[in-house]
């Protein structure tokens, strides 16, 4: 909407008007003093008449400048809003960001919005504004068709609902009399949120400390920041949705749960990136008491990339119970199908035949980054030899490398992604890592959960799930006894 455009829709039902509320946040443009407009020039009485003191009547011109400048002000106030709004890149904040606009748009204290998407998909959420967990609580212990937002909710409500005095009300529900008094609010005003494209999303209410209500300019302007603000959280459920249904379809695709193996402990640690990514693990029983363990990533993200790492991990299963304790013939079949079935895709891997009775490790790899090996005595990268990616060379091969675990050594397998979310240089996050497998404490050692654990805190402080990258994320521990 351009300015003229937001000008010649709210210019009919600006008029100068007070507020009915107390207490009023200071806001430009939304909380100044109402303009007063005097009369006409001709309804005043003759100067001579006029006290002393009394100001010139105002001319027309400068009744519709001063109007003019009054709606320039909101339209300003409403652009900065939606504008903070527009920065919020979760569900979560935009939320919260749209309870502290609309308060201040109506001149309120607290409030509530209530997410619940009439097409019933996504989570359904609560968020407060100056109202705590049991504030909440206490709210919904309310019937829901006793509040304001419930209504809307349920479809009964208007398009917007001013209740100014609750005590006043005849028919106010006792329980919801019982909170109002207990939380000290006496009145409300409810909004819903939905849109044409987005159907209901939810509604918003927000409370007054004492009777009250917003003025019909300050509901025009919350209306239109509403409107936007759906729209925004539309987008941002939308991507929400997607971002859950990428993880979802990744943990399907991936084992369900790890195998028990006697002789080794097995731990492991996966996170989908935003647009979901094509990093994968896999710990398969192989005969005569050995272990098949893999990592490996495909190039791309979302669904094709997905689809993609479901079919490369499916495939390598079958080539590791056919010839796993060649890991290179392993990765040499793999190779050979990736160039012949999606010859535009590249992906690495590494996979590894373990003889945890022997404590033997045979492993090859595929442009994928080496294991690292902790101990009591040691933390060092294994060496394994340099190649490329599969799909990148005409004929894929290189050596295998044998490893020798000592007895409560654990071997870390892990996907690229683990260095890439440091936003270091890969040369710094590889000494990150060591520096991060290192410092584990040897209690922690005996569990190769926690010293996974240990390990990701250590590279990742911020978490896994708000690190600014879009890099899946794998970690394999397997412990050796």
């Amino acid at each position: 909407m351009g300015v003229c455009d937001a000008i010649e829709q709210y210019a009919p039902v600006r008029k100068p008007e007070t507020m009915t509320t107390p207490h009023l946040p200071k806001v430009a443009g939304i909380d100044s003093p109402p303009g007063q407009v005097p009369p006409p020039a001709h309804t005043v009485a003759p100067a001579s008449a006029a006290p002393p003191d009394t100001p010139a009547p105002a001319t027309p011109a400068a009744v519709i400048q001063d109007r003019l400048a009054g709606w320039v002000s909101d339209l300003t106030t409403l652009h900065e809003l939606t504008e903070r709004l527009a920065r919020t890149a979760g569900l979560d904040e935009a939320l919260r960001e749209l309870l502290r606009a609309g308060a201040v748009l109506v001149g309120a204290r607290r409030g509530l919005v209530v997410l619940e998407p009439g097409d019933g998909r996504g989570t359904d959420t609560t968020v407060g504004l100056g109202l705590s967990r049991p504030d909440l609580g206490h709210i919904e212990t309310v019937p829901r068709g006793a509040t304001s937002y419930g209504r809307i909710l349920d479809g009964r409500g208007t398009e917007d609902e001013t209740r100014a005095d609750l005590f006043a009300e005849d028919g106010l529900d006792p329980r919801h009399r019982e909170v109002a008094a207990r939380l000290g609010y006496a009145a409300s005003y409810a909004l819903p949120l939905a849109t044409d494209d987005a159907g209901r999303l939810g509604a918003a209410v927000w409370f007054y400390d004492e009777p009250a209500a917003p003025t019909e300019r300050r509901r025009h302007l919350v209306g239109l920041y509403a409107r936007y603000a759906t729209e925004h959280l539309g987008r941002l459920l939308e991507l929400e949705r997607t971002r859950a249904w990428s993880r979802t379809v990744s943990d399907e695709l991936l084992p369900a749960r790890l195998p028990r193996v006697p002789g080794v402990q097995l731990a492991v640690r996966h996170r989908t990136g935003p647009r979901g990514g094509g990093d994968w693990y896999d710990a398969l029983p192989l005969p005569e008491g050995a272990l098949g363990l893999a990592v490996g990533s495909v190039s791309g993200s979302g669904a094709s990339a997905l689809a993609a790492m479901g079919r490369l991990r499916a495939s390598l299963r079958a080539y590791a119970v056919m010839e796993g304790e060649d890991p290179v013939a392993v990765l040499s079949d793999l190779e050979l199908l990736l160039r012949l079935t999606e010859p535009a895709r590249s992906a690495t891997a590494l996979f590894a035949y373990c003889e945890p009775a022997r404590r033997t490790i045979l492993l090859a790899g595929a442009g994928h980054s080496p294991p690292l090996v902790v101990g009591d005595r040691r933390t060092e990268f294994v060496e394994t030899t340099l190649s490329a990616p599969l799909g990148m060379l005409a004929c894929w091969e290189a050596p295998s490398v044998e490893l020798a675990p000592d007895p409560g050594e654990t071997v870390l397998l892990y996907t690229d992604g683990l260095l890439h979310r440091t936003g270091d240089p890969m040369d710094r996050a590889f000494a990150r890592l060591h520096a991060a497998a290192a410092s584990v404490p040897k209690a922690l050692r005996e569990d190769p959960g926690a010293l996974a654990d240990h390990v990701l805190h250590a590279m990742l402080p911020d978490g896994l799930d708000v690190a600014d990258s879009d890099e899946d994320v794998v970690l394999l521990a397997a412990r050796f006894a």
